[in-house]
């Protein structure tokens, strides 16, 4: 634990990403197996789930501490993070460990398992050994909130230089539904055979947005089609057995049983990428659509008749088994479009259409079209660029509509996480409703870090009551939001869910009597909803 927690500090303190990068090299050198196994899990989100509620966790340690609990709440609301107030106001250690980073997280496994009074101990007796830096790490993964400021990307990186291993291969070992009680370091990263696991995806390729088409070669050498608003996932056909992930390595393939027409018709060893789609009369629904089935691990029959699913099939990555993201675009697309001439249209899975154009004036005039097709844009491909892994720049570009926008009223504040745990970043807003202030949507990025810290200084005088970390602040800043879309939602007391809200700018030059209404809400859901 000692050499994680010594890792940890080094990546937390440097924003270079050298410097990160070389640690966690130095550390898939030297570290043991078993806990270089699970820092890859940890750094790729695959961390224990919580077993300890934070009420307990704030009870336990202020009586530990020996502090009121008025005063432990206090601490919290300065600190704006549970573990790290933890670490800082309990007693020094009372001994030593040297467990690793395995033991304890198998420790945190056994407490799972136990009754509370045998959970406290077993939190106590931990605190009492670990120092502030390892109380502070142990104590997240108790509450299931690890996260750290490098990307999987950067892990990756690390590891190609600590292995000799090429990057694009190890990006592709580290995908799929593996967890380190499933498997060990020699299987996952030491193994010749990348596809040894049949479920296993190929790592996304993700484009940049678009700016301006003057970086562009000419509109000949490009294929257009629609950005739609959906779950980017690949459908895997292998052994027999079909499986569905979606970008962030999330297995769906239970959530949308339809897909399981599809065995019967592709040949095995198909690897498709594309959109799940809510979709009706040859048209997609909206994402509201969607959302009803996105965290369900079984569908009810209600719901596969008032949403039911399309894979919209963007490219061909694995072909009768054969991986062929080294060939060019036009030629993936001239085998995903015979795979899927041959299967019936009663089948949930179409091919992505090509947007036709002359030139870039006819393609804007069709990407102005997109929010009446319940699209964000257009995707254009290099027709002649292979399938990579990851955000490269180049031959893959979005260009998205612009986004709606909403100036409302800020009347709550939050603070956030990792670095930013000690300013107040994340925001509830409202509009007005009458002489009322209707609370609608939370956005918690857009605004630079001098921003942040001016807001914070102003929420700290400025508030009015505290709900454990949130605070009610005096109504007053008014900020334009930005979103992707907007739907209807009884759990909302706006009635209006915003999809993908953010914060465009902060307008102090706006008095917030200025902020728009409810009833421009509602037109809004009245015309793009």
């Amino acid at each position: 634990m000692k050499d994680f927690a010594a890792l940890f500090a080094r990546i937390d303190e440097s924003t270079k990403t050298s410097v990160k990068v070389a640690a966690l090299a130095a550390y898939f050198r030297t570290a043991p197996d078993d806990d270089k196994l699970w820092t890859i899990a940890l750094f790729s989100g695959r961390r224990p789930k919580r077993m300890i509620t934070a009420t307990k966790l704030r009870v336990w340690a202020a009586e530990a501490a020996g502090l009121p609990d008025w005063l432990f709440e206090e601490s919290y609301g300065i600190v704006g993070d549970l573990a790290e107030t933890i670490a800082l106001i309990l007693p020094k250690p009372k001994g030593t460990s040297d467990q690793s980073l395995t033991d304890w997280i198998t420790h945190i496994k056994t407490l799972s398992t136990q009754d509370e009074p045998a959970r406290r101990a077993g939190i106590l007796a931990a605190w009492e050994v670990l120092p502030t830096q390892e109380r502070f790490l142990f104590t997240k993964l108790l509450t299931g909130g690890f996260r750290v400021g490098v990307s999987q990307k950067l892990m990756t990186r690390a590891l190609a230089q600590a292995t000799g291993q090429d990057e694009a291969t190890l990006t592709h070992k580290l995908m799929g539904n593996w967890t380190p009680a499933t498997t060990t370091w020699t299987d996952l990263i030491d193994a010749d055979d990348p596809t040894a696991d049949l479920s296993r995806p190929y790592p996304f390729y993700l484009a940049y947005g678009l700016d301006s088409l003057d970086e562009l070669d000419p509109a000949t050498d490009w294929n257009a089609e629609r950005k739609w608003d959906g779950i980017r996932g690949q459908f895997i056909l292998r052994g027999g057995e079909h499986h569905l992930w979606s970008r962030g390595e999330d297995l769906m393939t239970d959530r949308f049983p339809e897909l399981a027409q599809l065995r019967d018709f592709l040949p095995d060893g198909t690897v498709i990428d594309g959109e799940v789609l809510a979709f009706r009369d040859e048209k997609p629904l909206s994402f509201n659509a969607l959302q009803s089935r996105i965290g369900r691990k079984t569908v009810p029959k209600k719901l596969l008749i008032e949403a039911p699913v399309i894979l919209m099939a963007y490219d061909l990555l694995e072909h009768r088994g054969q991986d062929i993201r080294k060939q060019t675009f036009t030629s993936r697309r001239k085998e995903l479009e015979k795979l899927i001439k041959a299967v019936p249209i009663t089948t949930p899975i179409r091919l992505s259409a090509s947007v036709p154009f002359t030139d870039w004036n006819a393609l804007a005039a069709e990407r102005d079209r997109s929010r009446e097709l319940h699209a964000e844009g257009l995707m254009l491909k290099r027709l002649d660029s292979p399938y990579l892994a990851g955000r490269k720049r180049g031959d893959w570009w979005k260009w998205k509509v612009d986004p709606l926008t909403i100036d409302a009223v800020m009347i709550y504040a939050q603070a956030g996480h990792g670095r930013r745990a000690n300013l107040f970043t994340d925001y509830t807003f409202a509009v007005w409703n009458g002489n009322e202030l209707t609370p609608f949507t939370k956005a918690y990025s857009g605004l630079t870090d001098a921003e942040f810290r001016e807001i914070t200084a102003w929420v700290r005088k400025n508030t009015l009551q505290k709900f454990g970390p949130v605070r009610q602040v005096t109504p007053h800043h008014v900020f334009e939001i930005a979103f992707e879309g907007i739907n209807a939602s009884p759990r909302h007391k706006s009635g209006v869910a915003l999809r993908f809200p953010r914060m465009l700018r902060w307008r102090k030059d706006k008095p917030m009597a200025e902020a728009n209404t409810l009833a421009d809400l509602k037109e809004m859901l009245a015309t793009y909803g």
